[in-house]
């Protein structure tokens, strides 16, 4: 594994993750996390462990997002 690949595939999801790209909703952010965690994984850059933090991550963060939508908060 190319520890440089990998720590530039990192970075780009913790840019996504920390500063969603304009006019991205909640829904749209996970969505592209998931689909950057499964890439990743896919190309060899990180681990299936490694896939799983990312994912569990992205779930809180949407998790968090979404609470109160709908409750007039």
């Amino acid at each position: 594994m190319n520890d440089i690949r990998k720590t530039q595939a990192l970075a780009t999801w913790e840019k996504l993750f920390n500063q969603p790209e304009i006019r991205m909703d909640a829904e749209e952010q996970y969505e592209a996390l998931l689909h950057l965690a499964d890439e990743f994984e896919d190309q060899g850059f990180i681990s299936s462990q490694e896939r799983g933090r990312l994912i569990e991550k992205a779930t809180t963060l949407y998790t968090r997002s979404i609470e109160g939508i709908g409750e007039g908060t």
